[in-house]
Protein backbone atom coordinates (compact mmCIF):
# COMPACT_ATOMS: atom_id res chain seq x y z
CA UNK A 1 0.00 0.00 0.00
CA UNK A 2 1.50 3.60 -0.93
CA UNK A 3 0.74 6.83 0.82
CA UNK A 4 1.08 10.28 -0.53
CA UNK A 5 2.31 12.70 2.23
CA UNK A 6 0.52 15.99 2.20
CA UNK A 7 2.12 19.39 4.20
CA UNK A 8 -1.43 20.63 5.45
CA UNK A 9 0.12 24.21 4.83
CA UNK A 10 1.33 23.39 1.83
CA UNK A 11 -2.42 22.86 0.94
CA UNK A 12 -4.18 25.04 2.59
CA UNK A 13 -2.37 28.16 0.81
CA UNK A 14 -2.65 26.30 -2.09
CA UNK A 15 -6.64 26.24 -1.74
CA UNK A 16 -7.03 29.81 -0.41
CA UNK A 17 -8.73 30.55 -4.36
CA UNK A 18 -11.18 27.63 -3.15
CA UNK A 19 -12.35 29.12 -0.45
CA UNK A 20 -12.14 33.48 -1.74
CA UNK A 21 -13.75 32.62 -4.78
CA UNK A 22 -16.27 30.27 -3.42
CA UNK A 23 -17.40 33.33 -0.80
CA UNK A 24 -17.78 35.54 -4.19
CA UNK A 25 -20.01 33.21 -5.78
CA UNK A 26 -22.12 32.79 -2.44
CA UNK A 27 -22.23 36.60 -1.92
CA UNK A 28 -23.29 36.84 -5.52
CA UNK A 29 -25.83 34.55 -5.45
CA UNK A 30 -27.17 36.30 -2.49
CA UNK A 31 -26.90 40.06 -3.79
CA UNK A 32 -28.97 38.68 -7.17
CA UNK A 33 -31.38 37.06 -4.79
CA UNK A 34 -32.17 39.92 -2.49
CA UNK A 35 -31.87 42.93 -4.91
CA UNK A 36 -33.89 40.96 -8.29
CA UNK A 37 -35.75 38.41 -6.61
CA UNK A 38 -38.21 37.95 -9.44
CA UNK A 39 -35.93 37.89 -11.79
CA UNK A 40 -33.85 35.27 -9.88
CA UNK A 41 -36.91 32.90 -9.13
CA UNK A 42 -37.54 33.05 -13.25
CA UNK A 43 -34.42 32.02 -14.07
CA UNK A 44 -33.92 29.54 -11.26
CA UNK A 45 -37.84 28.09 -12.14
CA UNK A 46 -36.72 27.70 -15.66
CA UNK A 47 -33.69 25.96 -15.26
CA UNK A 48 -34.92 23.47 -13.31
CA UNK A 49 -37.76 22.97 -15.45
CA UNK A 50 -35.68 22.69 -18.49
CA UNK A 51 -33.35 19.96 -16.62
CA UNK A 52 -36.27 18.48 -15.19
CA UNK A 53 -38.30 17.84 -19.03
CA UNK A 54 -35.01 17.22 -21.00
CA UNK A 55 -32.71 15.18 -18.36
CA UNK A 56 -34.77 13.59 -15.78
CA UNK A 57 -33.68 10.25 -17.53
CA UNK A 58 -30.72 11.08 -16.35
CA UNK A 59 -31.46 11.55 -13.16
CA UNK A 60 -33.33 8.40 -12.99
CA UNK A 61 -30.79 6.52 -14.50
CA UNK A 62 -27.35 8.12 -12.67
CA UNK A 63 -29.49 7.70 -9.01
CA UNK A 64 -30.10 3.36 -9.64
CA UNK A 65 -26.02 2.95 -11.10
CA UNK A 66 -25.47 4.60 -7.80
CA UNK A 67 -27.43 2.05 -5.73
CA UNK A 68 -25.73 -0.75 -8.14
CA UNK A 69 -22.11 0.47 -7.53
CA UNK A 70 -22.28 0.62 -4.27
CA UNK A 71 -23.89 -2.68 -3.37
CA UNK A 72 -21.65 -4.43 -5.71
CA UNK A 73 -18.61 -2.92 -3.79
CA UNK A 74 -19.62 -3.46 -0.46
CA UNK A 75 -20.83 -7.22 -1.37
CA UNK A 76 -18.08 -7.92 -3.65
CA UNK A 77 -14.70 -9.12 -2.63
CA UNK A 78 -13.54 -5.15 -2.09
CA UNK A 79 -16.31 -5.44 1.07
CA UNK A 80 -13.10 -6.20 3.30
CA UNK A 81 -10.83 -3.63 2.32
CA UNK A 82 -10.93 -0.96 5.58
CA UNK A 83 -11.14 2.92 5.15
CA UNK A 84 -7.76 3.16 6.91
CA UNK A 85 -4.80 1.13 7.10
CA UNK A 86 -5.09 -2.06 7.73
CA UNK A 87 -5.10 -2.07 11.66
CA UNK A 88 -6.66 0.97 11.80
CA UNK A 89 -10.13 1.15 14.36
CA UNK A 90 -13.13 2.58 13.92
CA UNK A 91 -13.59 6.20 15.47
CA UNK A 92 -16.78 6.06 16.85
CA UNK A 93 -18.91 3.62 18.40
CA UNK A 94 -21.54 1.93 16.04
CA UNK A 95 -24.75 3.72 17.63
CA UNK A 96 -22.90 7.32 17.67
CA UNK A 97 -21.69 6.88 13.56
CA UNK A 98 -24.92 6.03 12.99
CA UNK A 99 -26.78 8.87 15.12
CA UNK A 100 -24.25 11.27 13.02
CA UNK A 101 -24.72 10.26 9.75
CA UNK A 102 -28.33 9.88 10.30
CA UNK A 103 -28.71 13.47 11.61
CA UNK A 104 -26.72 14.66 8.91
CA UNK A 105 -28.45 12.78 6.07
CA UNK A 106 -31.92 13.71 6.26
CA UNK A 107 -33.23 13.58 10.06
CA UNK A 108 -35.04 16.89 9.77
CA UNK A 109 -36.42 16.00 6.40
CA UNK A 110 -38.33 12.65 7.71
CA UNK A 111 -40.02 15.24 9.97
CA UNK A 112 -41.04 17.22 7.41
CA UNK A 113 -42.58 15.47 5.28
CA UNK A 114 -43.47 11.82 7.52
CA UNK A 115 -46.74 12.36 7.56
CA UNK A 116 -46.82 15.60 4.85
CA UNK A 117 -46.03 13.19 1.61
CA UNK A 118 -47.77 10.18 2.11
CA UNK A 119 -51.09 12.23 2.34
CA UNK A 120 -50.15 14.18 -0.20
CA UNK A 121 -49.59 11.73 -2.45
CA UNK A 122 -52.84 9.70 -1.40
CA UNK A 123 -55.03 13.21 -1.77
CA UNK A 124 -54.01 14.16 -5.26
CA UNK A 125 -54.34 10.46 -6.71
CA UNK A 126 -56.50 9.84 -9.31
CA UNK A 127 -58.88 8.20 -6.85
CA UNK A 128 -58.43 10.23 -3.44
CA UNK A 129 -58.66 8.51 -0.20
CA UNK A 130 -58.92 4.96 -1.82
CA UNK A 131 -57.07 1.97 -0.87
CA UNK A 132 -54.87 2.24 -4.28
CA UNK A 133 -54.62 5.28 -3.38
CA UNK A 134 -53.17 4.57 -0.07
CA UNK A 135 -50.97 2.05 -1.38
CA UNK A 136 -49.71 4.26 -3.92
CA UNK A 137 -48.74 6.93 -1.57
CA UNK A 138 -46.72 4.32 0.92
CA UNK A 139 -44.63 3.27 -2.17
CA UNK A 140 -44.14 6.31 -3.67
CA UNK A 141 -42.79 7.50 -0.40
CA UNK A 142 -41.06 4.54 0.55
CA UNK A 143 -39.00 4.76 -3.15
CA UNK A 144 -38.29 8.68 -2.52
CA UNK A 145 -36.51 8.18 0.83
CA UNK A 146 -35.43 4.31 0.43
CA UNK A 147 -32.07 3.39 -0.71
CA UNK A 148 -31.29 5.61 -3.21
CA UNK A 149 -30.87 8.93 -1.54
CA UNK A 150 -28.39 7.11 1.02
CA UNK A 151 -26.41 5.24 -1.85
CA UNK A 152 -25.91 8.51 -3.61
CA UNK A 153 -24.36 10.09 -0.49
CA UNK A 154 -22.18 6.36 -0.11
CA UNK A 155 -20.54 7.15 -3.75
CA UNK A 156 -19.06 10.51 -2.49
CA UNK A 157 -18.29 9.28 1.62
CA UNK A 158 -16.86 5.69 0.36
CA UNK A 159 -14.76 7.11 -2.61
CA UNK A 160 -13.22 10.22 0.00
CA UNK A 161 -13.11 8.23 2.84
CA UNK A 162 -10.63 5.55 0.78
CA UNK A 163 -8.89 8.12 -0.43
CA UNK A 164 -8.30 10.22 2.53
CA UNK A 165 -7.72 7.66 5.41
CA UNK A 166 -6.35 4.61 3.03
CA UNK A 167 -3.94 6.32 0.34
CA UNK A 168 -3.70 10.00 2.43
CA UNK A 169 -5.00 12.12 0.15
CA UNK A 170 -6.64 15.66 1.63
CA UNK A 171 -10.13 15.47 2.62
CA UNK A 172 -11.26 17.18 -1.09
CA UNK A 173 -13.67 16.06 -3.09
CA UNK A 174 -11.12 16.54 -6.27
CA UNK A 175 -9.24 13.73 -4.15
CA UNK A 176 -11.18 11.36 -5.24
CA UNK A 177 -10.23 12.11 -9.16
CA UNK A 178 -6.54 10.90 -8.61
CA UNK A 179 -6.38 7.62 -10.52
CA UNK A 180 -7.82 9.31 -13.40
CA UNK A 181 -6.89 12.97 -13.33
CA UNK A 182 -3.79 12.33 -12.06
CA UNK A 183 -2.04 14.48 -8.48
CA UNK A 184 -0.91 17.76 -11.02
CA UNK A 185 -4.42 18.02 -12.57
CA UNK A 186 -6.44 17.49 -8.93
CA UNK A 187 -3.80 20.20 -7.87
CA UNK A 188 -4.81 22.73 -10.12
CA UNK A 189 -7.74 24.74 -12.02
CA UNK A 190 -9.98 21.21 -12.58
CA UNK A 191 -9.50 20.18 -9.12
CA UNK A 192 -10.36 23.29 -7.27
CA UNK A 193 -13.19 24.11 -9.89
CA UNK A 194 -14.57 20.53 -8.34
CA UNK A 195 -13.90 21.36 -4.83
CA UNK A 196 -15.46 25.32 -5.53
CA UNK A 197 -18.95 23.59 -6.87
CA UNK A 198 -18.95 21.38 -3.81
CA UNK A 199 -18.81 24.32 -1.51
CA UNK A 200 -21.15 26.29 -3.45
CA UNK A 201 -23.79 23.38 -3.16
CA UNK A 202 -23.28 22.63 0.19
CA UNK A 203 -24.23 26.45 1.41
CA UNK A 204 -27.23 26.82 -0.99
CA UNK A 205 -28.08 23.43 -0.01
CA UNK A 206 -28.02 23.92 3.94
CA UNK A 207 -29.19 28.10 3.69
CA UNK A 208 -32.23 26.91 2.20
CA UNK A 209 -32.93 24.05 4.82
CA UNK A 210 -31.93 26.55 7.37
CA UNK A 211 -34.51 28.92 6.49
CA UNK A 212 -37.39 26.24 5.57
CA UNK A 213 -36.79 24.62 8.51
CA UNK A 214 -36.84 28.20 10.58
CA UNK A 215 -40.68 28.39 9.03
CA UNK A 216 -41.52 24.62 10.38
CA UNK A 217 -40.40 25.31 13.90
CA UNK A 218 -42.40 28.94 13.36
CA UNK A 219 -45.17 27.10 12.51
CA UNK A 220 -44.96 24.38 15.13
CA UNK A 221 -44.98 27.00 17.92
CA UNK A 222 -47.47 28.69 16.73
CA UNK A 223 -49.98 25.47 16.09
CA UNK A 224 -49.02 24.35 19.65
CA UNK A 225 -47.84 27.10 21.69
CA UNK A 226 -50.16 30.31 19.81
CA UNK A 227 -46.78 32.20 18.93
CA UNK A 228 -47.21 34.12 16.33
CA UNK A 229 -46.13 33.49 12.26
CA UNK A 230 -43.95 36.17 11.68
CA UNK A 231 -40.26 37.26 10.86
CA UNK A 232 -39.52 38.66 13.96
CA UNK A 233 -39.83 34.75 15.38
CA UNK A 234 -38.01 33.43 12.73
CA UNK A 235 -35.10 35.25 12.74
CA UNK A 236 -35.05 34.72 16.59
CA UNK A 237 -35.34 31.18 16.05
CA UNK A 238 -32.45 31.59 13.04
CA UNK A 239 -29.97 33.33 15.72
CA UNK A 240 -30.41 31.27 18.79
CA UNK A 241 -30.46 27.76 15.91
CA UNK A 242 -27.14 29.47 14.84
CA UNK A 243 -25.29 30.03 18.11
CA UNK A 244 -26.00 26.31 19.22
CA UNK A 245 -24.73 24.83 15.47
CA UNK A 246 -21.65 26.89 15.53
CA UNK A 247 -20.80 26.21 18.99
CA UNK A 248 -21.42 22.62 18.72
CA UNK A 249 -19.34 23.06 15.49
CA UNK A 250 -16.72 24.60 16.65
CA UNK A 251 -16.39 22.20 20.01
CA UNK A 252 -15.35 19.56 17.05
CA UNK A 253 -17.03 15.81 16.57
CA UNK A 254 -16.26 14.14 19.90
CA UNK A 255 -17.69 17.14 21.92
CA UNK A 256 -20.48 18.66 19.84
CA UNK A 257 -21.49 17.20 16.84
CA UNK A 258 -21.30 13.13 18.62
CA UNK A 259 -22.89 14.50 21.51
CA UNK A 260 -25.78 16.13 19.44
CA UNK A 261 -26.55 13.07 17.30
CA UNK A 262 -26.70 10.79 20.42
CA UNK A 263 -29.76 13.08 21.77
CA UNK A 264 -30.98 12.87 18.32
CA UNK A 265 -31.44 9.58 18.10
CA UNK A 266 -32.52 9.00 21.56
CA UNK A 267 -35.52 11.24 20.62
CA UNK A 268 -36.53 10.02 17.45
CA UNK A 269 -36.55 6.79 18.79
CA UNK A 270 -38.95 8.53 21.36
CA UNK A 271 -40.76 9.74 19.40
CA UNK A 272 -41.37 6.88 17.15
CA UNK A 273 -42.47 4.54 19.92
CA UNK A 274 -44.98 6.87 21.54
CA UNK A 275 -46.39 8.14 18.01
CA UNK A 276 -46.66 3.77 17.62
CA UNK A 277 -48.27 3.32 20.95
CA UNK A 278 -51.19 6.35 20.78
CA UNK A 279 -51.79 5.55 16.67
CA UNK A 280 -53.36 2.91 14.52
CA UNK A 281 -51.01 0.00 15.66
CA UNK A 282 -52.61 -2.32 13.07
CA UNK A 283 -52.10 0.13 10.24
CA UNK A 284 -49.12 1.33 10.72
CA UNK A 285 -48.05 -2.67 10.63
CA UNK A 286 -50.36 -3.22 7.54
CA UNK A 287 -48.69 0.39 5.50
CA UNK A 288 -44.34 -1.12 6.82
CA UNK A 289 -45.41 -4.92 5.36
CA UNK A 290 -46.89 -3.66 2.06
CA UNK A 291 -45.00 -0.66 1.57
CA UNK A 292 -41.74 -2.71 1.67
CA UNK A 293 -43.89 -5.59 -0.59
CA UNK A 294 -44.99 -2.78 -3.46
CA UNK A 295 -41.07 -1.20 -2.94
CA UNK A 296 -38.83 -3.91 -2.98
CA UNK A 297 -41.40 -5.82 -5.95
CA UNK A 298 -41.24 -2.88 -8.18
CA UNK A 299 -37.82 -1.03 -7.66
CA UNK A 300 -36.40 -1.58 -10.89
CA UNK A 301 -39.53 -0.54 -12.64
CA UNK A 302 -39.64 2.64 -9.78
CA UNK A 303 -36.38 3.14 -10.58
CA UNK A 304 -36.24 3.81 -14.52
CA UNK A 305 -40.22 4.70 -14.99
CA UNK A 306 -40.84 7.51 -17.23
CA UNK A 307 -44.22 7.81 -19.45
CA UNK A 308 -42.71 7.76 -22.91
CA UNK A 309 -45.71 9.77 -24.35
CA UNK A 310 -47.31 10.47 -21.58
CA UNK A 311 -47.51 13.18 -18.71
CA UNK A 312 -44.32 12.99 -16.80
CA UNK A 313 -45.07 15.91 -14.70
CA UNK A 314 -46.23 13.91 -11.15
CA UNK A 315 -42.54 12.10 -11.77
CA UNK A 316 -41.02 15.64 -12.48
CA UNK A 317 -42.11 17.47 -9.42
CA UNK A 318 -41.17 14.52 -7.28
CA UNK A 319 -38.70 12.02 -8.27
CA UNK A 320 -36.77 14.04 -10.17
CA UNK A 321 -36.53 16.98 -8.29
CA UNK A 322 -35.59 14.28 -5.23
CA UNK A 323 -33.12 13.05 -6.52
CA UNK A 324 -31.77 15.88 -7.76
CA UNK A 325 -31.91 17.58 -4.22
CA UNK A 326 -30.34 14.57 -2.94
CA UNK A 327 -27.36 14.97 -5.28
CA UNK A 328 -26.86 18.97 -4.59
CA UNK A 329 -26.63 17.26 -0.83
CA UNK A 330 -23.74 14.63 -1.88
CA UNK A 331 -20.68 16.64 -1.48
CA UNK A 332 -21.64 17.56 1.61
CA UNK A 333 -23.46 14.85 3.53
CA UNK A 334 -20.81 12.23 1.52
CA UNK A 335 -17.69 14.61 3.01
CA UNK A 336 -18.98 14.36 6.73
CA UNK A 337 -19.97 10.62 6.16
CA UNK A 338 -16.28 9.66 5.22
CA UNK A 339 -15.00 12.02 8.25
CA UNK A 340 -16.83 9.89 10.75
CA UNK A 341 -16.00 6.51 8.86
CA UNK A 342 -11.69 5.77 9.33
CA UNK A 343 -11.33 2.13 10.33
CA UNK A 344 -14.74 0.74 8.91
CA UNK A 345 -14.33 -1.95 6.17
CA UNK A 346 -16.47 -1.19 2.80
CA UNK A 347 -19.40 -3.61 3.83
CA UNK A 348 -19.82 -1.91 7.25
CA UNK A 349 -19.72 1.18 5.19
CA UNK A 350 -22.50 0.20 3.12
CA UNK A 351 -24.63 -1.69 5.69
CA UNK A 352 -24.60 1.82 7.67
CA UNK A 353 -24.75 4.59 5.28
CA UNK A 354 -27.58 2.26 2.96
CA UNK A 355 -29.23 -0.76 4.35
CA UNK A 356 -29.44 0.38 8.17
CA UNK A 357 -30.69 4.29 7.25
CA UNK A 358 -33.25 2.81 4.88
CA UNK A 359 -34.66 0.68 7.14
CA UNK A 360 -34.55 3.27 9.74
CA UNK A 361 -36.77 5.71 7.11
CA UNK A 362 -39.41 2.81 6.02
CA UNK A 363 -40.29 2.65 9.86
CA UNK A 364 -40.88 6.49 9.91
CA UNK A 365 -42.64 6.49 7.19
CA UNK A 366 -44.87 3.73 7.95
CA UNK A 367 -45.67 4.86 11.64
CA UNK A 368 -46.23 8.40 10.75
CA UNK A 369 -47.98 8.13 7.10
CA UNK A 370 -50.06 5.70 9.30
CA UNK A 371 -50.77 8.09 11.31
CA UNK A 372 -51.40 10.82 8.29
CA UNK A 373 -53.67 8.34 6.75
CA UNK A 374 -55.63 7.44 9.35
CA UNK A 375 -56.73 10.82 9.66
CA UNK A 376 -59.28 10.37 6.79
CA UNK A 377 -61.76 8.82 9.59
CA UNK A 378 -61.73 11.60 11.73
CA UNK A 379 -61.63 14.51 9.73
CA UNK A 380 -62.79 13.79 5.97
CA UNK A 381 -61.13 13.62 2.45
CA UNK A 382 -61.65 17.34 2.04
CA UNK A 383 -60.21 18.45 5.63
CA UNK A 384 -57.11 16.05 4.96
CA UNK A 385 -57.03 17.77 1.47
CA UNK A 386 -56.17 21.28 3.15
CA UNK A 387 -54.22 20.10 5.91
CA UNK A 388 -51.82 18.24 2.94
CA UNK A 389 -51.35 21.75 1.53
CA UNK A 390 -49.42 22.97 4.76
CA UNK A 391 -46.63 20.23 4.80
CA UNK A 392 -44.91 22.26 7.68
CA UNK A 393 -47.82 21.80 10.03
CA UNK A 394 -49.07 18.37 8.94
CA UNK A 395 -47.60 16.34 11.52
CA UNK A 396 -48.62 18.89 14.27
CA UNK A 397 -52.35 18.73 13.05
CA UNK A 398 -52.10 15.03 13.13
CA UNK A 399 -51.30 14.62 16.71
CA UNK A 400 -53.74 16.91 17.72
CA UNK A 401 -56.71 14.19 17.35
CA UNK A 402 -54.27 11.52 19.61
CA UNK A 403 -54.03 11.52 22.83
CA UNK A 404 -50.81 12.56 24.64
CA UNK A 405 -50.91 14.94 21.44
CA UNK A 406 -49.30 18.49 23.00
CA UNK A 407 -46.65 16.10 24.42
CA UNK A 408 -45.81 14.06 21.10
CA UNK A 409 -45.41 17.69 19.63
CA UNK A 410 -43.49 19.19 22.16
CA UNK A 411 -40.85 16.29 21.31
CA UNK A 412 -41.18 16.76 17.86
CA UNK A 413 -40.20 20.87 17.89
CA UNK A 414 -37.19 19.23 20.21
CA UNK A 415 -36.18 16.64 17.45
CA UNK A 416 -36.90 19.66 14.84
CA UNK A 417 -33.97 21.47 16.65
CA UNK A 418 -31.54 19.01 17.35
CA UNK A 419 -31.66 17.70 13.88
CA UNK A 420 -31.59 21.03 12.00
CA UNK A 421 -28.93 21.81 14.32
CA UNK A 422 -26.97 18.50 13.51
CA UNK A 423 -27.17 18.96 9.75
CA UNK A 424 -26.05 22.67 9.97
CA UNK A 425 -23.06 21.99 12.45
CA UNK A 426 -21.95 18.90 9.98
CA UNK A 427 -21.93 21.75 7.23
CA UNK A 428 -20.26 24.19 9.08
CA UNK A 429 -17.55 21.49 9.93
CA UNK A 430 -17.58 19.83 6.10
CA UNK A 431 -17.11 23.67 4.31
CA UNK A 432 -14.37 23.85 6.85
CA UNK A 433 -12.54 20.85 5.80
CA UNK A 434 -13.33 21.88 1.88
CA UNK A 435 -11.66 25.63 1.99
CA UNK A 436 -8.90 24.88 4.37
CA UNK A 437 -6.89 22.44 2.18
CA UNK A 438 -9.08 19.32 3.30
CA UNK A 439 -7.49 19.74 6.73
CA UNK A 440 -9.62 17.37 9.01
CA UNK A 441 -9.89 20.02 11.90
CA UNK A 442 -10.61 22.89 10.62
CA UNK A 443 -9.69 26.24 12.12
CA UNK A 444 -12.52 27.93 14.11
CA UNK A 445 -12.29 30.88 12.37
CA UNK A 446 -13.21 29.39 9.01
CA UNK A 447 -16.14 27.41 10.85
CA UNK A 448 -17.28 30.45 12.27
CA UNK A 449 -17.09 32.38 8.65
CA UNK A 450 -19.01 29.67 7.20
CA UNK A 451 -21.61 29.13 9.85
CA UNK A 452 -22.54 33.11 9.84
CA UNK A 453 -22.39 32.79 5.96
CA UNK A 454 -25.03 29.94 5.71
CA UNK A 455 -27.02 31.54 8.43
CA UNK A 456 -26.75 35.24 6.94
CA UNK A 457 -28.38 33.82 3.97
CA UNK A 458 -30.81 31.61 5.10
CA UNK A 459 -32.14 34.97 7.01
CA UNK A 460 -31.87 37.31 3.93
CA UNK A 461 -33.44 35.46 0.97
CA UNK A 462 -35.94 34.28 4.00
CA UNK A 463 -37.43 38.05 4.70
CA UNK A 464 -37.21 39.12 0.67
CA UNK A 465 -38.93 35.63 -0.48
CA UNK A 466 -36.30 34.55 -1.88
CA UNK A 467 -36.00 31.21 -0.14
CA UNK A 468 -37.66 29.15 -2.54
CA UNK A 469 -36.02 30.27 -5.58
CA UNK A 470 -32.36 29.54 -3.69
CA UNK A 471 -33.64 26.19 -3.22
CA UNK A 472 -34.49 25.50 -6.63
CA UNK A 473 -30.94 27.27 -7.75
CA UNK A 474 -28.97 25.29 -5.60
CA UNK A 475 -30.66 21.85 -6.58
CA UNK A 476 -30.68 22.89 -10.31
CA UNK A 477 -26.49 23.75 -10.13
CA UNK A 478 -26.12 20.72 -8.60
CA UNK A 479 -26.53 18.95 -12.00
CA UNK A 480 -23.11 18.70 -12.79
CA UNK A 481 -22.38 16.62 -9.49
CA UNK A 482 -24.24 13.90 -11.51
CA UNK A 483 -21.20 13.09 -13.51
CA UNK A 484 -18.49 13.98 -11.03
CA UNK A 485 -20.15 11.17 -9.13
CA UNK A 486 -20.45 8.78 -12.03
CA UNK A 487 -16.86 9.45 -12.52
CA UNK A 488 -16.18 8.77 -8.47
CA UNK A 489 -17.47 5.26 -9.28
CA UNK A 490 -15.21 4.73 -11.92
CA UNK A 491 -12.27 5.77 -10.00
CA UNK A 492 -12.51 3.41 -7.28
CA UNK A 493 -13.22 0.67 -9.25
CA UNK A 494 -9.84 1.60 -10.45
CA UNK A 495 -8.39 1.80 -7.25
CA UNK A 496 -10.13 -0.92 -5.64
CA UNK A 497 -9.13 -2.88 -8.71
CA UNK A 498 -4.91 -2.35 -7.83
CA UNK A 499 -5.93 -3.66 -3.29
CA UNK A 500 -4.36 -6.93 -2.71
CA UNK A 501 -6.76 -9.07 -1.78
Amino acid sequence: MTNTNVDTNIQNKENKAVYYISLMIVFAIAVWGLVFNDHFSNAANWLMAFLQVNFGWVYLMSMFVFVIVALMLGFSKYGKIKLGPDDSEPEFSTVSWFAMLFGAGMGIGLVFWGVAEPISHFVSHSSPGSTEAASFAMRASFKHWGFHPWANYSIIGLALAYFQFRKGYPALISSIFVPILGEKRVNGPIGKTIDILAVFATVAGVATSLGLGTMQINSGMSYVFGLPVNSIVQVGIIVIITILYIGTAVAGIEKGIKLLGDINLYLAGGLILLTFLVGPKLLMLNIFSEGMGTYLNNFIYDSLHMNIMGDNSWINGWTVFYWAWWIAWAPFVGSFIARISKGRTVKEFVLGVIIAPAMASFIWFAIFGGLGLSMIDKVGLEQLTEIAKIPETALFASYSHYSLGTILSFITLLLLCTFFITSANSATFVLGMFTSGGDLNPSTKKKVIWGLVQSLLATALLLSGGLKALQTASVAAAFPFIFIMLLACVSVFKAFGKEDI
